[in-house]
């Protein structure tokens, strides 16, 4: 039987330290990288919120969201989306991304943003397809050391830590369309297209070099058409060949 999932706002002391523990199982990420109970608690008094998914009295994602500003205008940045790994592939991270614009809405803002692997096309599915987010803009190495990537390989191959920034405009018109459950179409063609590798993971553990030199002609090709004025609105996702689509 199917578990029911309630999102409501982590807020008590024993919450945020769930969300702390919910890191440690699903990031492979050295223990300075984890965020603290301390970092929730500033945000949460700062403005900001975390919500999280429950099965019962089971923690099973989080998301975490903390003041800012998105080209002048009042935003949150969606800091950490974390979902435990026996609850994966079940539409959580859905639910909490679309708690999360309902609860940015309730407090009068209308952005969110956050980063991502520009390589994860996966990941790229999901924030432009599923929630509408886009992207304008590459930052490159952008945290230094990708001690979760490069973990993959259990070598020290100097993966760079680029990422995409998703802007997420919850009120345009294809956020308004797929929060209501419909299908969005665009009406203009793409004027370019930036292909992704399909599977990340495995590539780096097969074939690093590819995988620094995927990294290398991504960064290049955003840049290029970041600078031409394109944005990344659509994504095409193929077994073999998924690719950003630019307008």
């Amino acid at each position: 039987m199917e578990q029911t999932i309630e999102i409501r706002e982590c807020s008590t002391l024993d919450e945020l330290a769930a969300c702390v523990e919910l890191q440690r199982a699903v990031f492979a990420l050295p223990e300075i990288e984890i965020s603290p109970v301390r970092h929730f608690v500033v945000t949460k008094n700062a403005g900001g919120f975390t919500l999280g998914a429950y099965a019962g009295a089971m923690l099973t994602g989080f998301v975490l969201s903390v003041p800012a500003f998105l080209r002048g205008e009042k935003a949150f940045y969606s800091h950490m989306t974390a979902v435990h790994n026996d609850f994966q592939s079940v539409g959580i991270g859905g639910k909490l991304k679309w708690a999360q614009r309902a609860r940015a809405m309730e407090l009068g803002v209308q952005y969110v943003k956050w980063t991502f692997e520009p390589w994860k096309a996966r990941n790229a599915y999901f924030n432009l397809e599923k929630l509408g987010a886009e992207m304008r803009d590459y930052q490159a190495n952008f945290y230094g050391v990708d001690y979760t990537t490069a973990a993959q390989s259990e070598k020290n191959i100097g993966l760079a830590s680029d990422r995409l920034f998703a802007e997420w405009d919850l009120t345009s018109e294809k956020v308004m369309a797929l929060a209501a459950g419909e299908e969005f179409i665009e009406k203009k063609a793409p004027r370019a297209a930036i292909e992704t590798p399909p599977n990340w993971s495995e590539l780096v553990a097969n074939d690093p070099q590819k995988a620094l030199e995927a990294q290398q002609r991504l960064r290049s090709e955003f840049e290029t058409a970041f600078e031409a004025g394109l944005v990344a609105r659509g994504f095409l996702r193929d077994d073999l060949r998924p690719m950003y689509l630019m307008y």
